[in-house]
């Protein structure tokens, strides 16, 4: 019987991702995530003897109780969000009459601040890498072109020729739910990435050709985890104590336009959030810094 059952549970994730995959669009980290989320939470019943489509509340509580121990207050929000579209899609397909996640609201508590450079920090950022070399030369129009735009690490790394057009200063990239956006990149990284693309990248190694446009030193595409490095290690050369990931400058690029006085539409377009509510943090994170500013400069804080 427990195979059955286990081949059951199975099949109802396996057609879950595929409706959040093939009709909700979402993005393949996403996907993985959320799948992530469920395999715990299934296991996590199967200790209680409870298949998925019996859950109650008391077992959800249960759930949430003890993944508070063990998880990050952000993991235990995504694991939430995972819980709740499962069983929203449960109801849907006429599995379970009642959704029993309809309770499990989102703890604002839990709602975290991203970490963010200082506009002093992003200067010294840029001015890391030696642009008298070839590696150097790439490095400069990488970290001028993410400040400048705001991209998603995937987004940078998967930039093709085809996606830039240097003479109207504009990148077009496809993001989460594989929507196209187009986003003006600024001077300063259209100069950087001028000078890479003519001076630099036709000297990394041409053993395959590839259109993307940043490339390794072997003249492969650039990974995730290459990019990573190269941040963190530019960030230590600046004296930036803070973790510094491409994450850390797309929040900083949203904080400090949201600072200089754009929009929050106009921002929430350039990032590529579906929900304004998802750009509105940003506006938490300009009050917690006006605040700080308070503190620090006013004669009597």
């Amino acid at each position: 019987m427990s195979i059955t059952k286990d081949h059951a549970e199975d099949q109802l994730l396996d057609q879950f991702i595929n409706h959040i995959k093939v009709e909700r669009g979402l993005a393949a980290n996403t996907i993985l995530a959320y799948n992530h989320d469920l395999m715990g939470f299934f296991e996590f019943l199967k200790k209680r003897g409870v298949s998925p489509i019996q859950v109650n509340q008391d077992d959800l509580l249960s759930f949430i109780a003890e993944k508070k121990t063990q998880l990050s207050p952000r993991s235990l929000v995504r694991n939430l969000v995972s819980i709740r579209m499962f069983y929203r899609f449960l109801v849907t397909e006429g599995r379970i009459e009642s959704n029993p996640a309809r309770i499990m609201g989102i703890p604002k508590m839990y709602r975290y601040l991203p970490d963010i450079l200082s506009r002093d920090e992003v200067e010294a950022l840029l001015l890391q890498p030696d642009i008298q070399t070839v590696l150097g030369k790439r490095d400069k129009a990488i970290l001028e072109l993410l400040y400048a735009t705001g991209l998603r690490v995937t987004e940078l790394i998967s930039l093709k020729m085809i996606d830039i057009n240097l003479e109207v200063g504009f990148i077009r990239t496809i993001g989460k739910g594989s929507k196209e956006r187009i986003i003006p990149m600024g001077t300063k990284a259209m100069d950087s990435l001028k000078e890479y693309l003519t001076d630099s990248r036709p000297s990394f190694p041409k053993k395959e050709e590839f259109s993307y446009i940043f490339l390794n030193s072997r003249g492969r595409p650039m990974t995730r985890q290459g990019l990573w490095k190269i941040i963190k290690s530019y960030a230590l050369k600046a004296g930036i104590t803070k973790t510094v990931t491409p994450h850390t400058i797309r929040h900083s690029f949203a904080t400090h336009l949201l600072e200089g006085g754009a929009d929050l539409r106009s921002i929430q377009i350039m990032l590529g959030h579906s929900d304004i509510s998802t750009t509105q943090i940003y506006t938490h994170i300009a009050r917690e810094r006006l605040k700080e500013i308070h503190e620090r400069y006013h004669p009597r804080p």
